[in-house]
């Protein structure tokens, strides 16, 4: 998916819990460039066969098992893109921590919701 979809899910699950801020564009924009990032990343994973482990062969000549630098890649991104969804508070722990404790039940059941929306 292109980033300005993905920006147009953020802004919408944002707005739905109530997150969201002009002021935040800069944050969304990156969110959802990294989005499409790891969609990318993802594809070309899968195009070279899916495997969390690959056999590498170093310069001396020895071969190991090491896990797939594409993998590794997506797990990099996976995490920066968590800390990004909490920040914007599209978790609910993220939430919490912009809304405080007006955040609880029913802010949770909007989250729960914006979240299936921003995934596709």
């Amino acid at each position: 998916m292109l980033a300005k979809t993905y920006k147009k899910r953020i802004i919408t699950s944002m707005s739905a819990v109530g997150t969201y801020r002009p002021e935040f564009s800069g944050s969304i924009e990156e969110l959802a460039q990294m989005l499409e990032d790891l969609d990318g990343a993802r594809q070309k994973f899968n195009d070279a066969g899916g495997q969390v482990v690959v056999k590498h062969t170093n310069k001396n000549g020895s071969t190991n098992m090491v896990k797939n630098p594409l993998y590794l890649a997506i797990e990099g991104m996976q995490t920066r893109i968590l800390a990004y969804y909490k920040e914007l508070g599209l978790t609910p722990m993220g939430l919490k921590k912009i809304k405080g404790d007006e955040a609880g039940g029913a802010g949770q059941a909007e989250l729960l919701e914006a979240l299936k929306d921003l995934g596709g």
